[in-house]
């Protein structure tokens, strides 16, 4: 499949990727959308699908958000154009949608937020705007007219009255109609505005990283929970001041070479973030198996050819130390040594694991245990 219209991973990942919009045209050929206009309604009637309702205009007011989950009837009291129906994280209910992002893999897992999807009747959008992530927006039915174009921030002017950050006065650089199978790359910062031609049906595949403040508050608060995050500052060679009040430059040194030994550790810092990058979005979707399998069963399972894949919430990554490999899997961490190292790139390559390759490491029993603790904690199953 030609999904970014001739260009390699490589190229576009050095000519595009957070640096210009990209229109592809049948970028997947032939697509048909997985779900339609009744079933993501229907999920968002669920109370653990997170899901809004934006009205372009709802009694004089710009751009009104509406939160879900909604009752049936909420859905017969809409206008008949104008409004857009958002459902989140649509990857992690609908399997079909998940298998989308095997297509997107040259961007790494840790990267990815989810597949949000869009629906709107004619004249439906959610106005001009600009994200802080990366975005592939695919035309799954329908026709969408988008206007993009433009470096947008924190000043750009935006419409009062509403609890969104509506663009005002902006125009796009471009203009395209999107048909089922297109596809537009839009970088962070570039301001976009999609308005349906008839009903349709957009799935946004967003990626995500995170900002300067959840890695500063993240890994503090990952190291103050270490067990020496207690010990007290000593000062058994403590002096006579000439001033109480003064705080002594040896103090402030001493502050500073504390900080710099726990910041510059940078196995702890590979820890925290596999961790952070790796919780699942939705707690709702990552739960034990209704029947927990003992490893004996599991083994027996992979031996027999069945196909084992990832939860559609779960979030798989790695990281290589020295003298370790570190597994990743929904915010938990397994630290990998010797042969079974291996393991950890297995099981991170893709939603559907390669069997042949997982079966050589069903024999070690602690890795079979291992194996089998992800699949009752409900990180992955059996197809």
């Amino acid at each position: 499949m030609d999904m970014l219209g001739g260009l390699s991973p490589s190229e576009f990942l050095r000519d595009y990727w957070q640096k210009k919009p990209l229109v592809i045209r049948q970028a997947f050929p032939g697509f048909q959308c997985p779900v339609d206009a009744n079933e993501l309604a229907g999920l968002a009637c669920e109370e653990a699908v997170e899901s809004r309702i934006v009205i372009e205009n709802d009694h004089g007011n710009p751009w009104q958000l509406h939160n879900g989950p909604f009752s049936e009837e909420r859905f017969s009291e809409l206008p008949q154009q104008d409004w857009t129906l958002l459902v989140q994280g649509l990857d992690h209910w609908v399997p079909e949608v998940a298998d989308l992002l095997e297509h997107f893999r040259f961007v790494p897992n840790w990267r990815l937020d989810d597949i949000m999807a869009s629906y709107a009747p004619k004249g439906g959008s959610v106005g001009p705007h600009y994200d802080q992530y990366d975005v592939f927006l695919l035309q799954a039915q329908g026709h969408r007219r988008w206007a993009f174009g433009g470096h947008c921030d924190e000043s750009s002017p935006r419409v009062e009255g509403t609890p969104l950050r509506i663009l005002s006065d902006w125009e796009g650089d471009e203009t395209v109609t999107l048909e089922p199978g297109d596809m537009l790359y839009l970088p962070p910062g570039i301001g976009h505005h999609g308005v349906a031609e008839d009903d349709c049906i957009t799935l946004s595949v967003g990626f995500r990283a995170p900002t300067i403040d959840d890695v500063l508050t993240g890994f503090t608060d990952f190291l103050c929970s270490q067990s020496d995050a207690a010990s007290h500052l000593n000062d058994p060679d403590l002096q006579v001041q000439d001033n109480p009040g003064a705080i002594a430059p040896d103090v402030i040194e001493r502050l500073h070479s504390i900080l710099m030994d726990k910041l510059s550790d940078k196995r702890q810092l590979s820890l925290w973030f596999g961790q952070y990058a790796t919780a699942p979005k939705s707690l709702e979707i990552v739960v034990p198996a209704d029947e927990p399998a003992s490893e004996d069963e599991f083994a027996d399972a992979v031996r027999s050819g069945a196909q084992l894949r990832w939860n559609e919430g779960s979030r798989f990554a790695y990281h290589e130390n020295e003298n370790e490999t570190a597994l990743f899997a929904d915010g938990e961490q397994f630290l990998l040594k010797g042969d079974a190292r291996p393991l950890a790139p297995v099981l991170c390559a893709g939603a559907r694991i390669d069997m042949n390759a997982l079966a050589l490491f069903t024999g070690d029993p602690a890795l079979l245990g291992l194996l089998t603790n992800l699949y009752n904690q409900g990180s992955v199953y059996f197809e």
